[in-house]
């Protein structure tokens, strides 16, 4: 009889246990947002980027007038530049946001590359076409960027 108990004792206590676990209050989690580090670190970034974006019809010039040591220049310093730039805001980004903007620089940099093969070769539509997708790459990208109160005032201007 008093083994019985034990085992009834042990089976109660299972019960309990796991009776307890199950059906405790669920607590709803926040949705991720952004620290004032991140969005530090991201606003400090955006100029550079924004001042590349900037001068895409300079690039589209420098195409058009076939000035391809130039467009050399361009894409390896300002726009490789931006493409740090890019990857360095990534890193700050929500872990949602992450992903589709590593890809947008990794599509910045395949376009980056193939203009530089068109000024290679003198081909002026590939490098025209090409500039003009890393340019729609690097709008994207700032679309995934967090609204902060000094961008809210500039779009109120």
């Amino acid at each position: 009889m008093l083994r019985q108990r034990s085992i009834l004792s042990l089976i109660l206590v299972l019960l309990a246990t796991f009776l307890i676990s199950c059906g405790g209050p669920s607590v709803a989690t926040p949705p991720p947002t952004y620290t004032q580090a991140q969005l530090v670190k991201i606003q400090e970034y955006v100029p550079e980027v924004q001042a590349v974006r900037d001068r895409s019809e300079e690039l589209q010039r420098l195409i058009q007038s076939k000035q391809w040591v130039k467009v050399g220049n361009f894409t390896h310093g300002p726009m490789a530049e931006a493409r740090l730039s890019m990857n360095y805001i990534a890193s700050n980004l929500l872990s949602k946001d992450q992903p589709a903007a590593r890809e947008l620089v990794r599509d910045l940099l395949d376009h980056l590359v193939k203009i530089d093969q068109a000024a290679n070769v003198g081909n002026t539509t590939g490098a025209l076409n090409n500039s003009q997708a890393a340019f729609a790459d690097i709008d994207k990208f700032l679309q995934l960027l967090p609204e902060t109160s000094s961008q809210s005032e500039e779009s109120e201007a």
